[in-house]
């Protein structure tokens, strides 16, 4: 199925969205995630049925100052 990580589209077999981050090299990351827009807790991925067409957001800790 197709989905679009960060608006970049992605072909993928995987069925939900911890499977689907393992497969594209997030697995293990501290990162927060959204699906459609909704914001989706680290424990909810492995719970979380992917569709064609979703679309992913990953957002990685940044430090600085």
């Amino acid at each position: 199925m197709r989905i679009f990580l960060n608006d970049d589209a992605h072909e993928v077999e995987a069925a939900t969205l911890a499977a689907a981050l393992e497969s594209l090299g997030y697995g293990g990351r501290k990162i927060a995630t959204a699906l459609n827009g909704r914001f989706v807790a680290a424990a909810q991925r492995s719970l979380t049925n992917l569709v064609d067409g979703d679309k992913v957001e990953v957002v990685a800790p940044m430090q600085g100052g």
